[in-house]
C-alpha cells in the first residue's frame, strides 16, 4: 500500500513540475497600429515573435494587438512606458514634440528608400545622438517608410501652388510645417483614421508612402499621386524596462540578440517591397501619377522644401537643443554611408 502511494506521490509530483514547465513560457504584449492583415504585421513583428519564441525554446511568446487594438496609436509608447504593454511600435510623431532629435531623419533629402532611412535612423541612435529621447522604454530597433507623397482625391497636383486650401492629412507636425508653408490645410489624424474620413470628405487628400497606400487600402479612394518624397516617416519598436527587467538572462540575450540593425533593415526591406506594390497597385486601376524629380534642386519645389528643412532646425535651437545641426549632419553622413553599404 505504502509503495502504491508512494508512487502515485512520485507520478502526481512529476505531473505537476511538467504542468509547470508548460507553464513557464512568459507572455509579452505587443501594440502597434498596422492591420492584422498587413504585409507590416505579418512580415515584420509577427516574424520578429516567431523568431523570438523559436530562440528562446518556446520560454517566451508574443500575443500580437494590431489596428490599436491594445492601445490609440498616439498613446502606444506610453502604453509601454507605463506597462499596459510590453512591446509596442508606433511612430514617434504621434506624440507630438517628444522626439524631436529623431525625427531629424524624417526631413527631405535624408533618405530615399525605406531600408536607408531604416540605416540611418539606427545608426544614429546606436551612435547615442538622441539616447534621452528613449530613456523610458528600451528600443528593440527603429524603421521608416519610404519617402511619403502627396495623393488626392481629385485634384492634380504638379506645383506647390495646387496645394493651396487643400485639406491635407499630414502624419506628423514636422510634415505638417511644410504642407502648410506650401499653402495646405494640414490636418492630424492616426494612419486608421484616414479611410473613414476621406470618405466623409473630412480630407481632400493625404501625405503618405506608397506602402500605406496599399496596407490601408488609400488606393481605392484616390485618383492623383505627386512622387515629391517631402518627408519619411520614422518608428520605433521598443520594450517596456520593467518587462525587460523582470525576464531571465537567457531569454533577455534572445530580445537582445534580435534588437538593433538587423532587424530595421528586414524592416526597411519589407517597406520598400511593399512600396513598389502599393505603386503598382495604382497604376493597374490607371490613376495620374506625378513624378517630380531631384525635388531639393527643382525650380517649383525646391525653395519650400528647403524652407521646411531650415525651419525645423530653427525650431529645435529656439527649445535650446543646439545640437540640432549637428544631429542633422550627421544624418547626411550616415545616409552616404547607408547607400554606399546598400549599394
Amino acid at each position: 500500500m505504502n509503495r502504491t502511494l508512494s508512487r502515485c506521490l512520485l507520478a502526481a509530483a512529476i505531473a505537476g513540475l511538467t504542468a509547470a514547465s508548460a507553464h513557464a513560457a512568459t507572455t509579452l504584449r505587443m501594440a502597434h497600429f498596422w492591420p492584422g492583415a498587413s504585409g507590416i504585421n505579418q512580415e515584420i513583428f509577427e516574424a520578429w515573435a516567431d523568431t523570438i519564441e523559436e530562440e528562446s525554446g518556446g520560454e517566451l511568446r508574443v500575443e500580437m494587438f494590431p489596428s490599436g487594438t491594445l492601445a490609440k496609436p498616439d498613446a502606444i509608447y506610453e502604453a509601454v512606458g507605463n506597462g499596459i504593454a510590453d512591446i509596442g511600435a508606433t511612430a514617434q510623431g504621434y506624440t507630438a514634440g517628444r522626439f524631436p532629435l529623431s525625427q531629424l531623419v524624417e526631413l527631405p533629402g535624408v533618405a530615399t528608400t525605406a531600408t536607408q532611412g531604416a540605416c540611418v535612423l539606427q545608426t544614429l541612435y546606436d551612435d547615442g545622438h538622441f539616447d534621452e529621447e528613449y530613456a523610458d522604454t528600451r528600443p528593440l530597433f527603429m524603421f521608416t517608410t519610404g519617402p511619403g507623397g502627396i495623393h488626392t482625391i481629385d485634384t492634380d497636383v504638379q506645383t506647390p501652388a495646387d496645394l493651396e486650401g487643400l485639406r491635407i492629412r499630414r502624419p506628423t507636425a514636422v510634415a505638417g510645417d511644410i504642407l502648410e508653408n506650401m499653402g495646405a490645410n494640414p490636418v492630424g489624424m492616426p494612419a486608421p483614421d484616414i479611410y473613414t474620413a476621406m470618405q466623409r470628405g473630412v480630407l481632400d487628400g493625404l501625405s503618405f508612402p506608397w506602402e500605406g497606400l496599399k496596407g490601408f487600402r488609400i488606393n481605392e479612394l484616390v485618383e492623383y499621386h505627386t512622387e515629391v518624397p517631402f518627408y519619411t516617416l520614422i518608428f520605433v519598436a521598443t520594450m517596456s524596462q520593467r518587462t525587460y527587467d523582470g525576464l531571465s538572462p537567457e531569454q533577455q540575450a534572445v530580445i537582445d540578440a534580435n534588437s538593433g540593425m538587423t532587424w530595421a533593415e528586414k524592416a526597411g526591406v519589407v517597406f520598400d517591397r511593399l512600396d513598389v506594390e502599393g505603386k503598382q497597385e495604382a497604376e493597374e486601376a490607371g490613376h495620374t501619377i506625378r513624378e517630380i524629380e531631384a525635388p531639393l534642386e527643382h525650380p517649383d519645389w525646391q525653395q519650400p522644401l528647403q524652407d521646411g528643412i531650415e525651419g525645423y532646425l530653427a525650431q529645435l535651437e529656439e527649445r535650446g537643443l543646439d545640437q540640432a545641426r549637428e544631429v542633422y549632419e550627421a544624418a547626411l553622413a550616415a545616409s552616404a554611408s547607408c547607400a554606399a553599404d546598400q549599394g
